[in-house]
Parts: C-alpha cells; structure tokens; sequence
C-alpha cells in the first residue's frame, strides 16, 4: 500500500524529476512514480555491486561441486530430521 510522505528536493533534483516526468507520462503529477522508479533502480543497482563485489572477493574456503552438492545432501536430511 503506498504511504504518503514530504520530500524536500534540492531545485536542480526536483528539474530532473519533472523533466522526466513530462517525458515519460506528459505530466508533472507523476513525479512520485517517477521518483519510485528511480529509488527501486537504485536499491537493484546498490544489490548488484554488493553481489558483485562479494562474487569477486576472494574465497576463504575452496570447494568442488561433488563437496557443495554431498553437503548440501547432508544439511537437507539433517533439517528433515
């Protein structure tokens, strides 16, 4: 359910928002649409450099596929137990 909020927007933020506003739905009442967008853009981009970065760090444990898979057997038994 969306909530209902006060932004203060720096002068040159709020032009970029109406800009893109105007462009993409022809008005300035969509400014919340457009700011959402752009806020859930960022939290998927913020989420990809964190799994990117953690993907490309270097690894505390070496492991073969055959370990990953006869562990991953092992915790699932023990979870059905």
């Amino acid at each position: 359910m969306p909530k209902r909020t006060t932004i203060i927007l720096d002068d040159d933020v709020y032009e970029i928002l109406v800009k893109e506003s105007m462009t993409k739905y022809g008005t300035k009442r969509a400014l919340s649409k457009v700011l959402n967008e752009l806020v859930k853009e960022a939290i998927r981009l913020r989420w990809l450099v964190k799994a990117k970065s953690i993907l490309r760090s270097e690894k505390k444990i070496k492991i073969s596929v055959e370990e990953f898979h006869e562990f991953r057997k092992k915790l699932s038994k023990r979870f059905e137990e």
